[in-house]
Formats: C-alpha cells, sequence, structure tokens
C-alpha cells in the first residue's frame, strides 16, 4: 500500500501551473518579489519617513519647521538671489534725460528671475534652498514624504502673493496653523519639517 507524496497527505494533484494547497508559491524566475499588504518588497525602500502601508502619513511623523526657522531661511534666500541684482539695477543708474534705466538694470532684472527659478529648482529636487539648509529645514509633499518637483516648487512660489495679500497674514499663519503651513503650502500639499 503506497501512501502517496509526504508533502501532499491528502493525495491531490496540483493542477498544471497552479500550486496545491500547502505548496510554496514562488514567484516565476526573472519576476522581482513584490511586498504585501502596503509592505514594501525585500530590498525595497519606504517613502522617506513613512510607514509601512501609510504612505499618506510619511511627512506627517517628522517635525513639523517652526515660524522662527521659516522666517530666518526666508531672509538667507532673500540676499542670496537680491544681492547681486541690486547691485547691477544701481550701477546701471538711469539715463539723466529720458529717466530710462541702463543696460545693467535690465541685466539685473534677468539675474534676478533666473536666481528665482535656480531656488525653485534646488527646492523641487531636494526640498531645500540655501536658506533651508543653513537652518536645516526641508519643503517636502505631505501625502509621499518627497521633494514637490521643480513644476509644483515653481507654482508654490507663485502662489507665494496669495500669503501676501491679506495684510501678510499668510506669513504668520503657520505660526498658529497645526501642520505649520501656510496658504501657498495648503493649497499645493507641501509641509515644511525639521531635517535631522
Amino acid at each position: 500500500m503506497s501512501f502517496g507524496d509526504p508533502n501532499n497527505p491528502y493525495g491531490q494533484q496540483p493542477q498544471q501551473g497552479q500550486p496545491g494547497y500547502g505548496y510554496p508559491q514562488q514567484a516565476p524566475q526573472g519576476v522581482p518579489p513584490q511586498g504585501g499588504y502596503g509592505y514594501p518588497a525585500p530590498g525595497q525602500q519606504q517613502p522617506y519617513g513613512g510607514a509601512p502601508g501609510y504612505p499618506n502619513q510619511a511627512a506627517v511623523q517628522q517635525q513639523y519647521a517652526g515660524w522662527g526657522s521659516r522666517f530666518v531661511a526666508r531672509i538667507i534666500d532673500s540676499l542670496v538671489i537680491s544681492i547681486i541684482p541690486i547691485i547691477l539695477m544701481i550701477a546701471g543708474g538711469f539715463d539723466a534725460e529720458t529717466g530710462a534705466p541702463g543696460p545693467l538694470y535690465y541685466v539685473g532684472i534677468i539675474v534676478l528671475i533666473a536666481s528665482s527659478i535656480g531656488l525653485s529648482y534646488l527646492l523641487g529636487t531636494t526640498g531645500q534652498t540655501p536658506g533651508r539648509k543653513a537652518v536645516s529645514i526641508q519643503v517636502l509633499k505631505e501625502a509621499t514624504g518627497r521633494p514637490l518637483g521643480f513644476g509644483m516648487a515653481f507654482v508654490r512660489g507663485l502662489l507665494d502673493f496669495l500669503n501676501a495679500l491679506p495684510c501678510y497674514v499668510g506669513y504668520l499663519w503657520p505660526a498658529f496653523d497645526a501642520k505649520k503651513q501656510h496658504f501657498a503650502d495648503k493649497i499645493v500639499g507641501s509641509v515644511v519639517v525639521k531635517k535631522f
């Protein structure tokens, strides 16, 4: 009398291409293993600051940056992008007869615009600018915990005027907001966190 395969005590034969009950399931060769139930696959990294299965909580687990550090970062960034353009614009002078600005004035404006775009690029790709790096804070997308990307960082910069419209209340808003966001942060879904 034969008792059959000891690994298959019920004597059932698995169908072609399908493992039977009790048989370990393996991915076909050449297919990378995948994580289950929201966990990353072996060798894959979780989102920055995130918990497995909760991608929307990635940045929330970080400590939000305070109003003071954001203010200092803004001053530093303003100085970085404006010192050279202001010097050029002043050096350009104005024509005494027509009152028109000199050529260096326009060069200063071009440098100012290029510097602003450069700051948006740094913010979008690394989450930091020189000012934010100096005070160890970072701007991240709240849903992913990763930098915003250049496009969204640029849009965030354009929306900055909303913070100034109602008597600059938007710039003070992070001091009272639970997530320390100003108006532009809320629109684009960004948070400013401490970088450790």
